[in-house]
């Protein structure tokens, strides 16, 4: 028997997570980032979520015209209290959330499912 939980998200919750996401969004696009592995590097922020004390929150990104997602994700993540303080600044709130950054894999989970029903259509039944 399989059971499947999903988590009850907001209202409020997702409008944080919206304008955290336009925010970024914002930040990286002025370049303000000062980090060398983050000049020149187009990134998109795919999505973010909150947590339900919006006290916590992750994006996840991904860079635009390849790159490593994780080493990404990592500088994004040195850069995280300087992040924060731009969105304090950006941001209205009573508790300014902890932003943590994340790989973004769902492009990479998409195209193994497009690989997977092509296969399939195509009659080619290999190991998937």
């Amino acid at each position: 028997m399989l059971i499947r939980i999903e988590a009850v998200v907001s209202q409020r919750q997702q409008r944080v997570a919206e304008e955290i996401r336009h925010v970024l969004a914002k930040i990286i696009q002025r370049g303000e980032l000062k980090d060398p592995e983050l000049l020149d590097v187009s990134v998109t922020v795919s999505e973010v979520r909150v947590s339900p004390d919006l006290k916590n929150a992750t994006a996840f990104i991904s860079p635009l015209g390849g790159g490593s997602p994780e080493e990404l994700a990592s500088a994004m993540n040195r850069a995280a209290p300087f992040i924060r303080m731009r969105l304090g600044k950006e941001l209205s709130l009573k508790y300014l959330p902890k932003v943590i950054f994340e790989a973004d894999k769902s492009f990479d989970y998409a195209q193994k499912i497009e690989t997977i029903l092509a296969q399939s259509k195509s009659g080619n039944k290999n190991d998937y």
